[in-house]
Parts: C-alpha cells; sequence; structure tokens
C-alpha cells in the first residue's frame, strides 16, 4: 500500500474527505518524525511503539579493498509492534 492508497482506505473507513485525511496523515507523520528527532517515545496502546534506537561506532571491514574501515555512530527510528496487534 502506497501514500495515495493510504488515504484513500483512511478517507473510506473515517467517512471523511481524501483531502482531510491526507491532512491527518500528514500531521501524524510529522508529529511521530518531530518527537522521535527530539528522542521522545510515542506509545500507541494496542498498536505499538516508536523510539529512537542509538547504533553505537564500531569498526567493519571493506568488502572490496579488505581493509578496516570505521562505522559512525548513529540514531535509528525503531517500531516495535504491540500484542493487539495481530497480521
Amino acid at each position: 500500500m502506497n501514500k495515495t492508497e493510504m488515504i484513500a482506505a483512511m478517507a473510506e473507513k473515517a467517512g471523511m474527505t481524501k483531502v482531510d485525511a491526507k491532512k491527518a496523515l500528514e500531521a501524524f507523520m510529522c508529529t511521530v518524525e518531530c518527537e522521535m528527532k527530539a528522542g521522545n517515545k510515542i506509545s500507541l496502546p494496542g498498536f505499538g511503539t516508536f523510539s529512537v534506537k542509538e547504533r553505537p561506532a564500531r569498526t567493519g571491514i571493506n568488502p572490496r579493498t579488505k581493509k578496516n574501515i570505521t562505522i559512525a555512530a548513529k540514531k535509528m527510528a525503531k517500531f516495535k509492534a504491540g500484542s493487539n496487534l495481530e497480521l
């Protein structure tokens, strides 16, 4: 499902226009992104939790040259599904 299909599905299920569904989806995505950039965790009971995971710097090997390289530390987005989210 792509973004356009998601907007259409949200509009149909919520009984709203596609324009309003698009605004709601974009507001949700913006809020999640801003909170995660601030280092906060977003918990939606029954759905899941969005959080930030910090990966430390580490040493790796360049497969082409076989030389050791340093891989920089970085922050990654993490999603953990809630127990009620069944597939």
